[in-house]
């Protein structure tokens, strides 16, 4: 018959391969800090440059589906629960709209990803191969593209696209 310890760590690795064990452990870590920040401590207010950045995070988090960390980073950040708008972001960074590589449903954070991997490209020891054809890494592009396909698709069971790391 089996120990305790063993159905426990039975139950523990089904649910990491499922992937709920990583879920639960966000929603807690965000059900905690959603408590430690519900006191009525004021928070100083953000600088511009971090309600940037945390803009394009959020954006990010939005897009992969991580609506756990979203909400921790919403907590823990004190940036405001209601988004300030991609295109507020854009104007803000210059970014205009015939400059973007990708889709407008992909994050900014891939464009500006992609843009400086264009200006100072990768060494061979690095994430990906690069395309000497187009310039763009071809890891990421396709990643990109995978996740604009499972987006559209409703009956798409991943959002999420794989990535390697190519030694």
């Amino acid at each position: 018959m089996a120990s305790v310890d063993d159905l426990t760590n039975v139950v523990k690795d089904t649910l990491a391969n499922r992937g709920v064990l990583g879920q639960l452990k966000a929603r807690i870590r965000a059900e905690v800090y959603r408590v430690l920040d519900s006191q009525d401590t004021e928070k100083p207010k953000l600088p511009a440059e971090n309600v940037l950045i945390n803009e394009l995070i959020r954006e990010y988090l939005e897009y992969n589906n991580y609506k756990y960390t979203e909400s921790v980073l919403l907590a823990e950040s004190g940036q405001p629960q209601q988004s300030v708008g991609r295109e507020f972001v854009m104007d803000e960074l210059n970014i205009a709209q015939d400059m973007l590589e990708t889709s407008s449903k992909t994050p900014l954070l891939y464009n500006i990803l992609l843009y400086f991997m264009k200006v100072k490209p990768f060494r061979e020891n690095s994430i990906g191969q690069r395309d000497s054809s187009n310039g763009q890494d071809p890891i990421i592009t396709a990643g990109i593209q995978k996740r604009d396909e499972a987006q559209s698709d409703p009956h798409s069971s991943s959002h999420l696209a794989p990535f390697t790391i190519n030694n």
